[in-house]
């Protein structure tokens, strides 16, 4: 009740002559926030076997991938990249959440997988489109529906060796348009030397090819913020093991996967990296990325969007920006933007 609410407010700052109360917004922000619950979408993208729909379904304990839901009788590879998405209401101590997963089967699946990035930045960008549409109507939704890809996961085969040209290709393009998080896949496949030297030779090529990953280090916001995301990117990419089987470890039950060896714990951070990805996507950055999408992504494509639109009107070429350096501006802008949020 109301009364309630203002009374408790009353109540915090009495016997305090200088309170004024102002601290009081963040309480009224979490109230807002725990009554509108929270969208999160997240795309998974590599190829068929490496565990996406298994490592999905362990980051947020429920069977949330496609696979989980949808039964098909045959996994059959498709000719052409599909992309399907599925959404999930999930409430955790009285906070809800819808869950979007978006699979991409088909991707780097076939013999010739030239241009296979093509379908899944087209529907990276339809969701800005769609988002910009709503936006711009004269009469618009008191809050828009947000379909737009906040965070790419993109599956590393475990090879051991370095990035394939696929990988870089995707990335490279990618990276333009959405937070990409890479992962080494089933990484119980590899000694812990070999994953360390695997780890570092990918950053290298990323660093070679100018692939900017998530967290991005034009968009740290300060020195405590640079500190923090720098421990992420040495670790980047996360060397990652799926498993939603449970066992007897100890007297404790535990996520992992058994071997004739024994069992290597999904949870436990001396056995792999998931802790570190699942801190990183939900418990630490999970705002930050949503934000950056927002603010960064999709601004630089509705200004361009925009400038399209407006040299059309002015008879200039199709496709030509009016004024180039504004698209190029935005990222300068990311600390004033992220707070219109």
């Amino acid at each position: 009740p109301l009364f309630t609410v203002i009374s408790q407010g009353a109540s915090h700052g009495a016997g305090d002559f200088s309170y004024v109360g102002i601290d009081a917004i963040l309480e009224q922000m979490r109230r807002k926030a725990m009554k509108q619950g929270f969208e999160l979408n997240i795309m998974i993208v590599g190829q068929s076997g490496l565990g996406k729909s298994t490592l999905m379904n362990t980051l947020f304990k429920s069977k949330v991938s496609r696979k989980s839901v949808v039964s098909t009788p045959e996994e059959r590879i498709p000719k052409t990249i599909e992309i399907k998405s599925i959404s999930h209401d999930i409430e955790e101590k009285g906070v809800r959440m819808k869950l979007t997963v978006i699979d991409t089967p088909g991707f780097g699946d076939h013999i010739n997988n030239e241009n296979c990035w093509q379908p899944i930045m087209k529907f990276i960008n339809d969701q800005y489109e769609q988002y910009l549409q709503e936006e711009i109507n004269i009469n618009r939704k008191k809050r828009i529906p947000d379909s737009r890809v906040h965070c790419c996961m993109y599956f590393i085969p475990p090879t051991g060796h370095c990035l394939r040209p696929l990988d870089v290709e995707f990335m490279s393009r990618l990276s333009k348009v959405v937070n990409i998080v890479p992962v080494i896949a089933k990484a119980d496949t590899l000694t812990l030397e070999e994953r360390d030297f695997f780890k570092q030779t990918i950053r290298e090529g990323l660093r070679a090819n100018g692939i900017d990953v998530y967290p991005q280090k034009e968009f740290d916001e300060d020195a405590d913020d640079r500190m923090i995301n720098d421990k992420i990117r040495e670790m980047i990419p996360f060397a990652v093991v799926g498993s939603d089987q449970e066992y007897q470890v100890n007297g404790k039950r535990l996520l992992g996967r058994k071997t004739k060896w024994g069992t290597i714990e999904v949870e436990n951070i001396a056995h792999c990296e998931f802790a570190y990805l699942r801190d990183l996507l939900i418990r630490t950055h999970m705002q930050t990325i949503k934000d950056i999408t927002s603010s960064i992504h999709y601004e630089v494509y509705r200004v361009r969007r925009l400038n399209e639109t407006n040299a059309q009107q002015n008879g200039q070429p199709p496709n030509t920006l009016v004024n180039p350096q504004q698209a190029n501006g935005v990222a300068a802008q990311h600390q004033v933007l992220t707070h219109e949020m």
